[in-house]
């Protein structure tokens, strides 16, 4: 069945002047427009869409792509306000409407906004809210320890920043193990450390394992190549100048020059670490 808000992949019934229909199912045929039917297109082949509603309610497809589709967080601009609501700009042609019922305060034209984007369970229209905390999934999570995730950051508290985590649930990434200048509505990967049994999730940036520390070990030796085999760099050296010159924290750089060490690469001298010739 074909789902509003969502990219679908239908069947074209028939080719007219002004596009392609394609079949909707319990939704009837579906109109794309001539302008983004691809070509060579012919009755039966399969096309991906986006079904949306354009400016007068009718279901329409389309091959752009949205910023974000129903059932995800997105940072959003907002192009025009006025006495239904703020519109904001998700990469179609018509703008993304959010009601003034589902905004956290008045809307500004220019300003960007993290939203989720809903179908109205009556109509079925397509709009955003910027009320977050009514979309965070509270069912228990099933995530593993180690687990690579998509992250959205959402906003930041007296510890860290909180996170929203696939799209679902929310977790948080503490300010101790950031090493790095993080923004509202920015999009990163990141790792799973811990579920607690309080349901609360834990988060890290910072691939761990073994592998990881491999890459950063190699990351220390190019820098001791590219500073004729010696930095003013050790364990006890503050973890800001660690990320400074590394770009890691300061618990990865100590197992990194540890597992160096251990392979005899580097001495671990009071001032720094040196390269073994």
């Amino acid at each position: 069945m074909a789902i509003p808000g969502k990219y679908n992949t239908l069947s074209i019934v028939k080719i007219v002047d002004f596009g392609v229909y394609l079949d909707g199912d319990d939704l009837g045929e579906i109109l794309l427009p001539m302008k983004w039917v691809p070509e060579g297109c012919k009755p039966d082949d399969e096309i991906e869409v986006f079904l949306y509603f354009d400016s007068e309610d009718r279901l329409i497809a389309t091959t752009m792509k949205p910023f974000a589709v129903v059932g995800e967080f997105a940072m959003l601009t907002a192009k025009a306000v006025n006495e239904i609501g703020a519109f904001l700009d998700w990469g179609l042609e018509k703008d993304l409407l959010v009601p003034y019922r589902e905004q956290n305060a008045k809307m500004v034209v220019g300003r960007s906004y993290l939203v989720y984007i809903y179908s109205d369970p009556q109509g079925g229209r397509i709009a955003a809210s910027a009320r977050l905390e009514r979309f965070i999934n509270l069912e228990p999570a099933d995530y593993k320890p180690l687990e690579e995730v998509d992250l959205l950051l959402w906003r930041t508290t007296d510890i860290g920043y909180m996170a929203i985590i696939n799209n679902k649930h929310e977790g948080m990434l503490y300010a101790s193990d950031v090493f790095e200048d993080l923004d509202r509505g920015q999009r990163l990967k990141g790792y799973i450390t811990k579920v607690r049994e309080d349901g609360k999730i834990d988060l890290t940036l910072t691939k761990p394992g073994y592998e990881k520390i491999d890459e950063m070990a190699e990351r220390i030796l190019e820098l001791l190549r590219d500073n004729k085999g010696y930095m003013d760099l050790n364990d006890k050296s503050p973890a800001e100048e660690i990320y400074l010159m590394c770009g890691m924290s300061k618990k990865n750089f100590k197992k990194s020059i540890g597992a160096l060490y251990k392979q005899k690469l580097i001495d671990i001298e009071e001032g720094g670490i040196r390269m073994v010739k």
